[in-house]
């Protein structure tokens, strides 16, 4: 098939022109969601408007651009929706077992105040699993174990994206700072120091800004303690490992350094006033179970630990990948030239499809799900029952995913987002503020830092260079300022949807909040590279 050149100023006009044209599917994909409509009926609009646009407006081929549109909803059924349908799977075998029983209750008696509940699981326990899996399994699993809790489907939604910011950049073992490595050829580890220079300060603040955002102020003055301790903990650790450890386990060391702070303090700390609680709300007083029964109800977390971690070990990485099919999109794979100034040179754009169901995070959670279903005493029958429940509710989230991934898709490939990231480097000497909302609209396209990363990575180094800036610095700022694209891209918002069985007119307040505050933390990036970025000339 013969080369397709990609071009980033259209019908003749300048960048401004184009930017306005190249924005159109994103903004209709915004407004739809503003005005309340489904997420899916919102996606499928922003596909179509994005296939309008590569053909029409950018040339591509229709083949090309149906091609590119598949190879994003493959990449939407397999790893996302894999790992969210074992993720639910887990929480009902707990649940149809009546495990989860016991886990409410051992919760409970550490603390029954929601803001350190959802500290514990929304930001601590989901930040371990992002640093060793990510790709949806954290806000999956979290916000699952919330609802569980008794928490409201948006509440648990709210906190688990939110709180998913502090360790994107370093999830599953560091794979975003070693894929902007690979993409930049920069040194990793001052890549992942200087990630950690700019993810730490907000991390410090994230979890006194994740009450006072759903809770107010007044609740998050109540605990202040617990936020200092979560928040330094974390915070600390993450500076610490990225600068002189590497990304590799930022993640795992930052968030079981909150874990076991969190669990010293509310041993001899509790809040004045118990917010929350079910039982506080209730006054029903939790059954007390023995030591044996709460461990017992806690080995399919501890089995979906294990198996993340044994995935994640190389070696084991390495011997699950052997299976694996690879193989090159038909029709899209190096069919395409990515030109300059998006890249320092032109360079054909890979599209190669990873099937690599054994050692996928999904396939981990599915060996923890099915060994729990056996440990649990559960039948094949009653375990179909629960996995045919879950493919039922995944049906509009998996419809939502993979028509965002295909519009995420088509606008890479047809050169599109090409043309949003050349009007960003435009900036000039206000280019450190922009540089980490461009990793954030990189996010929001792909629902991935590792992806985001390798779309723009390049893009900002070269830019870095013309302006006479740190290509560290500007190249971290992407990753960094990506995370906070994360809590409004499609996908992420697809998963915690179905993970808390919310509502449809639910999910449009859950994007209107997450819009907010995803702007709100993005601009305080953008402001923290920008003193980077003075103090380093």
């Amino acid at each position: 098939m013969e080369l397709w050149e990609q071009h980033y100023l259209l019908f003749g006009g300048g960048l401004a022109v184009s930017t306005l044209v190249a924005v159109v599917p994103i903004l209709l994909l915004l407004v739809l969601l503003v005005l309340r409509r489904p997420a899916w009926v919102a996606a499928l609009a922003g596909l179509v408007a994005a296939t309008v646009l590569a053909v029409g407006a950018y040339g591509m081929s229709g083949w090309r651009t149906l091609s590119a549109a598949a190879y994003g909803a493959s990449f939407g059924l397999f790893p996302i929706t894999w790992i969210v349908v074992w993720a639910l799977v887990l929480y009902e075998v707990n649940a149809v077992s009546g495990k989860f029983e016991v886990i409410k209750a051992s919760v409970s008696s550490l603390t029954t105040d929601t803001r350190m509940q959802a500290l514990l699981i929304g930001f601590a326990f989901a930040a371990f699993l992002e640093g060793c899996a990510g790709f949806g399994t954290p806000v999956a699993v979290a916000a699952a174990m919330m609802v569980g809790l008794g928490f409201t489907p948006l509440y648990a939604a709210s906190v688990c994206l939110l709180a998913n910011t502090a360790p994107v950049a370093f999830g599953s073992i560091g794979v975003p700072v070693i894929t902007l490595a690979a993409i930049t050829g920069l040194p990793v580890m001052r890549l992942g120091a200087a990630v950690g220079r700019i993810c730490a300060p907000v991390a410090l603040l994230l979890p006194a800004y994740l009450v006072v955002a759903t809770s107010g102020w007044g609740a998050a003055v109540e605990v202040w303690p617990a936020l200092l301790t979560c928040g330094a903990s974390f915070a600390v650790t993450q500076y610490v490992v990225s600068n002189w450890i590497g990304p590799q386990l930022t993640d795992v060391f930052s968030s079981l350094a909150a874990m076991g702070a969190m669990g010293v303090l509310l041993r001899w700390w509790t809040p004045r006033q118990v917010r929350g609680g079910v039982q506080a709300e209730t006054g029903v007083v939790a059954r007390r179970y023995g030591v044996g029964e709460t461990v017992l109800a806690w080995v399919p977390y501890g089995l979906l630990v294990g198996c993340v971690l044994l995935w994640s070990y190389p070696a084991v990485q390495r011997m699950l990948q052997v299976p694996s099919v690879v193989f090159a999109w038909p029709g899209l794979h190096d069919t395409v030239m990515r030109m300059p100034p998006v890249v320092a040179v032109a360079e054909r754009y890979p599209a190669m499809f990873v099937l690599n169901w054994l050692s996928s995070a999904g396939t981990a959670c599915m060996v923890a799900a099915l060994s729990s279903a056996v440990l649990s005493g559960l039948s094949a029958r009653a375990l179909g029952g629960v996995v045919m429940s879950v493919a039922r509710r995944l049906v509009r989230p998996t419809v939502t995913v993979a028509a965002m991934l295909g519009m995420a898709f088509e606008m890479n490939y047809c050169g599109a987002t090409g043309t949003l990231g050349l009007a960003f480097s435009t900036t000039g000497g206000w280019f450190p503020f922009f540089s980490p909302l461009m990793g954030w609209l990189g996010v929001f396209l792909t629902g991935s830092d590792t992806a985001s990363n390798a779309l723009f990575g390049s893009l900002q180094t070269v830019s870095a260079q013309r302006l006479g800036l740190d290509p560290v610095l500007i190249a971290a700022a992407n990753s960094a300022g990506g995370v906070m694209g994360k809590m409004i891209s499609l996908p992420t918002i697809a998963v915690a949807a179905a993970a808390t069985e919310m509502s449809l007119p639910d999910q449009a307040k859950l994007f209107r909040f997450t819009l907010r505050h995803s702007l709100v933390l993005a601009v305080v990036t953008g402001v923290e590279v920008m003193l980077y970025a003075l103090a380093g000339r």
